[in-house]
C-alpha cells in the first residue's frame, strides 16, 4: 500500500504542477494554430485531403483569417497574438462522401497563450452516403442503427462509471458528486501517457487504469476515512464531494486547457457500413465494456471479497458482526470504482474527446442510471445506465443534439413516477 501510496502522488504531483498548458502536449512554436486533415481511403489508409477550408475567430466573433490545407493535408494560420479563439472547418469543402467524425466538433473552441503554436484536429468519417445505401438502406433506418449501436456503447460507458457510483453509496452511504472527475482523471492519465509521453493507448490505458485505481483508494484512505472515524454526517460529506469535485475539475481546467483534444491513436476510423457510422472502435469498446461487467458480476458473485462487499451494502452492522472488516472492504470499493471509472473515461475521450468537464458532464446521467435502476444496487446501476444511454443516442432523431441528456432524464422522471424504487430496487415501508 505504502509504494502504491507514493506512485499515485508522484503521478499527481508531476500532473499538477507542470507549468499551465503544456503539461498534456502543447509545444510552443509561435502564436499559430496548424493541423493536418486525413481521411481513410479504400485500402483502409491514411491519405491527406487537399482544399478544406478552415475559419478562425476571435472569440468576439471577429474573422481572424481563412486557410485551405494543401496537398499534404496541412494547414497553419498565424494569430495577431494570444487569446481565446475559435476554428471552424467548413464541412462544404469535404470531399464528398466524407463527413466529420463527430458532427458536432465542426467548431473548436480553444485559448491561445504568449509563444504557443496549437494543433486541431478535425476527425474524418465516411458519411451516409459514401459508397451507397448498404445493407440496411439509407435514410432513417440506417440512422437509427447508428445510433442504436451509439447508445448501447454510451449506455455501457455510463454503466462501468456508475457501478463505481453505486458501491460507493450501497457500502458508505455517500452521495460522491467527486466521481465524474474520477472519469476525468482517467481519461486525462491516459492522454498525458499517451501523448506526451508517447505510449500507445493501449498500454496507456492500462497505466491510466492502475493509476486511478490507486488514486481512488488513496482519496478514501487522505480523506474519507477520517472523516468516516470522526462521525461526519452523510451530508457535511456530501458537501465536502462538491467541493472536491469543483477544485479537481478548475484544476484540470488549469492545466489542460478548455478545449477538447483526441487520443493519438484511433483518432480516424473508418464506417464498417456504408450506411451506417459503425466503426471497428465502436464494436471492440462495446466488446470490451460487455467483457468488463461480465468480469465485474463474476467477482460480486463469486469471490469473498464481492460477498463481503455485498453483505456490507445490505447491512454494515451484521456484516461486521459476522467477521467481515468493513473499512478493508470499503477500501476496496473505492479501489475497484474508481479504476471503473477510470477506464470509463478512456473510453469515452476514445468515442469524443478528452476534455477537463468530460466527466462532470456525465455525472447527472450516472446518478440518472443508479437511481433509475435502484439505488445502492450494481446491477440496478448497470441496467439504468444501459437503459438511458440509449434512450438518449436514440432521441436525437426527433429532438436537437442539445436536448438528449434532457430525454435521459425525461425517462428517469417516468419510470420512477411508476416505479419509484427503481427497476431492480425494492420497495421498503416508510414510517
Amino acid at each position: 500500500m505504502r509504494v502504491v501510496r507514493s506512485f499515485v502522488v508522484a503521478a499527481l504531483t508531476a500532473l499538477l504542477c507542470l507549468p499551465a498548458g503544456v503539461a498534456l502536449g502543447d509545444q510552443a512554436a509561435g502564436e499559430a494554430v496548424r493541423g493536418v486533415i486525413q481521411r481513410l481511403n479504400d485500402a483502409g489508409e491514411q491519405e491527406p485531403v487537399e482544399g478544406v477550408t478552415i475559419t478562425v475567430a476571435e472569440a468576439g466573433g471577429a474573422e481572424v483569417g481563412t486557410v485551405t490545407t494543401d496537398a499534404e493535408g496541412a494547414y497553419v494560420l498565424e494569430l495577431p497574438g494570444p487569446g481565446d479563439y475559435s476554428a471552424a472547418i467548413d464541412v462544404a469543402s469535404l470531399p464528398e462522401g466524407t463527413t466529420l467524425r463527430n458532427p458536432d466538433a465542426a467548431t473548436l473552441e480553444f485559448t491561445i497563450r504568449p509563444n504557443q503554436s496549437r494543433p486541431l484536429l478535425f476527425p474524418l468519417g465516411e458519411g451516409a452516403g459514401g459508397g451507397g445505401e448498404g445493407f440496411l438502406g439509407g435514410g432513417i433506418v440506417g440512422q437509427a442503427f447508428g445510433l442504436l449501436v451509439s447508445g448501447i456503447r454510451f449506455g455501457l460507458i455510463i454503466a462501468m462509471c456508475a457501478i463505481g457510483l453505486s458501491l460507493i453509496f450501497g457500502t458508505t452511504g455517500l452521495t460522491n458528486f467527486a466521481h465524474g472527475e474520477i472519469v476525468t482523471f482517467g481519461a486525462l492519465a491516459a492522454y498525458f501517457v499517451n501523448v506526451t509521453l508517447g505510449v500507445h493507448l493501449i498500454p496507456a490505458a492500462v497505466i491510466a487504469i492502475v493509476i486511478g485505481a490507486a488514486a481512488g483508494g488513496l482519496l478514501d484512505r487522505a480523506l474519507w476515512n477520517p472523516l468516516r472515524r470522526r462521525g461526519t454526517g452523510l451530508i457535511a460529506m456530501l458537501v465536502i464531494s462538491i467541493g472536491l469535485s469543483i477544485l479537481l475539475r478548475y484544476l484540470y481546467l488549469y492545466q489542460f486547457g478548455g478545449r477538447t483534444r483526441p487520443f493519438a491513436q484511433y483518432a480516424v476510423q473508418r464506417s464498417l457500413f456504408q450506411s451506417v457510422s459503425v466503426t471497428p472502435v465502436d464494436l471492440i469498446s462495446i466488446v470490451l465494456s460487455i467483457a468488463v461487467l461480465i468480469g465485474v458480476a463474476t467477482v460480486l458473485q463469486q469471490t469473498r471479497i464481492g460477498k463481503a462487499m455485498r453483505a456490507v451494502a445490505d447491512n454494515k452492522d451484521l456484516a461486521e458482526s459476522s467477521g467481515v472488516d468493513a473499512e478493508r472492504v470499503v477500501l476496496f470499493v473505492w479501489v475497484f470504482g474508481a479504476g471503473l471509472a477510470a477506464l470509463g473515461g478512456v473510453l469515452l475521450g476514445l468515442a469524443e474527446q478528452v476534455g477537463w468537464l468530460m466527466g462532470f458532464q456525465l455525472l447527472l446521467l450516472m446518478f440518472a442510471g443508479v437511481t433509475l435502476g435502484g439505488l445502492g444496487t450494481a446491477y440496478g446501476a448497470l441496467l439504468g445506465s444501459l437503459v438511458i444511454g440509449v434512450f438518449v443516442q436514440l432521441s436525437t432523431l426527433v429532438v436537437p443534439n442539445d436536448l438528449r441528456f434532457a430525454v435521459g432524464l425525461a425517462v428517469l422522471i417516468l419510470v420512477l413516477l411508476v416505479r419509484p424504487q427503481g427497476i431492480l430496487g425494492q420497495a421498503e415501508r416508510v414510517g
